[in-house]
């Protein structure tokens, strides 16, 4: 009798490739949304990206509001008025528009806009999902502008707990968007700060994704090859904003990388999500921080798999080679090498180390790690991401 069991669940419709948020129209009609709260973050708010794709709206005759009190890491307050203005406003559908954050935050209003209870009961633990009353959730269409979570086809969003400044994941199926539109062409106004932060974080996915444990052969595949995309696509992306080809291979990436991590994420997540959620820092330039340190911890545990993944990539030198190839990818990128790059003026005492270790061991990412994450083992890692 075979071991080899597991469950499988892969993304939804995307219509991918440039100039094609011109339907968003019909994505809209073929989900069945009239009139649906547009959810972006506020510095996008501001841009022409947003007020061209609102024109599509109104040639369309669509009705919508505009909701971007967003957070870079949402917070419940954001939810709340986002719930607010839905219900008030009678939608019945969510275009969650622009990067992880105003992606996570729409499909969220979409999700507990209707739901009785706190949407901390749903947190992703066990079967909590079902708690919820999945007829209440309101479709969603996610209309991708950054290219790095890949949340336009999870079934997930996070959000951070303003009391215990803890990032909790809130999962459901459904909160699944309909319909993705993949549009690279909005992306290239993206600042390079941003197009690296993202590029990282879609590297950060598409690698945890590959080297956590279980079988999963299809998330091994994509993640290998997200990891490739990125390797080859992100210098070149930030190198000329305005290489769409670059861009659209590195849209995918990050698409594929969110695909594949339900097979599970690791220590990179498990301890940029305290970071992020204390400091308020940009979760893909965390995650690039701490890449080289814990892929260096798991090491007795993923060699193997690491020189497969570098003959792939084309990088020689097995394990040592790949290892060399991300920070020289972080260093050509203007990665910072420690947090203290990340974070200015940096000063963590005793206790605030004790606590990040803590929120890295009970984060959900943590039991993807191929090497188990021991409070002891999140603190050598801090201390090495701040002391280089």
């Amino acid at each position: 009798m075979t071991t080899l069991v597991s469950k499988w669940n892969y993304p939804t419709t995307v219509r991918f490739g440039a100039g094609r948020i011109s339907e968003l129209p019909d994505a809209l009609a073929q989900t069945g949304i009239r009139h649906p709260l547009f959810v972006t973050d506020p510095g996008l708010a501001k841009l022409p990206v947003v007020a061209d794709t609102l024109k599509i709206l109104d040639a369309a005759k669509i009705p919508y509001r505009v909701f971007s009190d967003v957070k870079p890491n949402p917070v419940e307050s954001n939810l709340t008025a986002g719930i607010a203005m839905f219900n008030e406003g009678g939608h019945d559908g969510v275009i969650a528009f622009g990067g992880g954050s105003a992606l996570d935050l729409g499909k969220l209003i979409a999700f507990q806009a209707h739901q009785t209870r706190p949407v901390w009961d749903f947190e992703d633990i066990g079967d909590w999902w079902t708690r919820a009353d999945a007829s209440k959730i309101a479709p969603i269409v996610a209309v991708p502008t950054t290219a790095g979570t890949g949340s336009e086809v999870g079934r997930a969003g996070v959000i951070t707990h303003e009391a215990s400044h803890t990032k909790k994941v809130i999962f459901h199926p459904k909160m699944l968007p309909a319909i993705v539109i993949a549009d690279p062409a909005l992306t290239v106004g993206m600042p390079g700060f941003i197009t690296v932060g993202t590029g990282m974080d879609a590297l950060a996915h598409c690698l945890e994704a590959y080297c956590a444990p279980g079988y999963h052969p299809m998330a091994d595949g994509i993640a290998v090859e997200g990891v490739r995309l990125v390797l080859e696509n992100l210098p070149k992306a930030v190198a000329d904003g305005k290489d769409l080809t670059a861009r659209a291979h590195m849209m995918s990436a990050a698409a594929m990388g969110a695909t594949a991590f339900q097979k599970g994420l690791g220590a990179i997540h498990s301890l940029s999500h305290p970071i992020g959620a204390l400091y308020d820092t940009h979760h893909g330039m965390t995650n690039a921080v701490f890449m080289p340190y814990v892929l260096a911890f798991n090491r007795p545990a993923i060699e193997e798999r690491i020189e497969r993944l570098s003959a792939y990539c084309g990088i020689s030198g097995g394990f040592d080679g790949f290892a060399a190839a991300i920070l020289k990818l972080r260093e050509d990128l203007g990665v910072p090498h420690t947090l203290g790059g990340l974070i200015k003026d940096l000063a963590m005492d005793d206790a605030r180390k004790d606590l990040i270790a803590e929120m890295a061991i009970v984060d959900p990412t943590a039991g993807g790690n191929p090497v188990r994450l021991t409070k002891e083992a999140a603190l050598a890692l801090l201390e090495e991401a701040i002391a280089g």
